[in-house]
């Protein structure tokens, strides 16, 4: 499978700091776990011996190295997966067929990603294999991490809700959206040099935009796809447009009064409100074709909001979303035919397109 060779985040950081971690990354079942050194290795969760989990074991140490110990018959695996001991075979050297798989791991946008490609050409795809680890350099310096958030359906329905603005109006209303005006402005979507969707500028109004929003605004919104399973959303709130200052054609389905509103505001400067800039990762781990394993982060030039007002805001926002998206049927995205699409649904359209291109088959149908 394509999907295989990309890196895909698996966890946090520190996680795995007191006990072996089980984790699944596209059906593979595997264990973190990390020495007394901080030292992390990513090992397949099974044994080699009678396939007991080894997450279900503990970390010891064997001359003064630590190992994974498995839960079963004790067999004991440093960090290179290697099988360095079996209890009931004192001073036995286990031959490299007791080995167990191990997955190269790395540290990126504040997760701990792993890569589950060919093992026998591993070093040779690693040498250069940056594929879903997108450069993030100029978004805003403060950043959080949400989740993750378990959740029964696939990465690519997760992503395509992040990126589908439509339901705004209903799931989100008096937030991100108004039950008033669900219409959708016009927007164009173009792709990048590789082939990744992007929708520039995207206007709209929000009865409040941000945890830090006390009144409805004018928020412009930037997307872009970054990965099969990751997206980009950036979004700027603060003075709304002035005449001349923006296609008014994008202005028609919105409040004639919101927009006058905000209008005011420039012909008094002492009273605007200041801007604020948030960009949006979603982050998602395949972990099986119809389930997926979420973070959010949130770099925002907001640096006075304190932490937990920011955290809980995005965690009330994904509630409302979680729910829709486990109703799903499939939850597999289909990405030929079997759902009807409208032209509001053209960022969907392009990104079922993108996957397509990408030759990804897990999480779709």
């Amino acid at each position: 499978m394509q999907e295989h060779h990309w890196w895909w985040p698996v966890a946090l950081p520190g996680e795995a700091a007191d006990r072996p971690l089980p984790l699944t990354l596209l059906g593979q079942r595997m264990v973190l776990w990390q020495g007394p050194d901080d030292t992390l290795s990513l090992l397949a969760d099974q044994c080699p011996h009678r396939g007991a989990r080894l997450s279900m074991g503990s970390i010891q140490a064997f001359r003064q190295n630590p190992v994974l110990q498995c839960p079963y018959h004790g067999w004991q695996f440093d960090t290179q997966g290697h099988c360095v001991a079996i209890p009931a075979l004192p001073g036995f050297c286990p031959p490299p067929s007791s080995a167990v798989r191990r997955f190269p791991i790395r540290e990126a946008h504040g997760l701990l990603w792993a890569w589950c490609g060919d093992p026998e050409t591993s070093d040779l795809r690693l040498a250069d294999a940056t594929r879903g680890l997108p450069n993030l350099d100029g978004l805003a310096r403060r950043r959080l991490i949400y989740g993750p958030f378990d959740v029964a359906t696939s990465a690519p329905r997760a992503i395509e809700n992040f990126l589908d603005t439509s339901h705004f109006a209903f799931v989100h209303a008096g937030l991100l959206g108004d039950s008033a005006h669900p219409e959708v402005p016009a927007h164009e979507v173009s792709l990048t040099a590789d082939g990744r969707p992007v929708v520039e500028q995207y206007l709209a109004w929000q009865p409040r935009a941000h945890a830090g929003a006390t009144e409805g605004t004018w928020v412009t919104y930037r997307y872009e796809v970054l990965s099969p399973f990751s997206a980009l959303l950036t979004k700027r709130t603060g003075p709304g447009p002035q005449d001349g200052d923006a296609d008014r054609s994008a202005l028609d389905n919105h409040d004639v009064h919101a927009f006058h509103d905000v209008h005011d505001l420039h012909q008094h400067p002492g009273s605007e409100p200041a801007a604020v800039e948030d960009s949006y990762v979603i982050w998602a781990n395949p972990s099986e074709p119809e389930s997926c394993r979420l973070w959010f982060a949130q770099y925002t030039s907001d640096n006075d909001t304190p932490e937990e007002i920011l955290r809980d805001f995005q965690i009330a926002i994904f509630a409302q979303d979680q729910p829709i998206l486990e109703s799903q049927v499939p939850r597999r995205l289909p990405l030929s035919e079997g759902e009807a699409m409208s032209a509001a649904d053209r960022l969907s359209a392009a990104y079922r397109r993108y996957l397509k291109a990408c030759a990804i088959t897990f999480g779709v149908c």
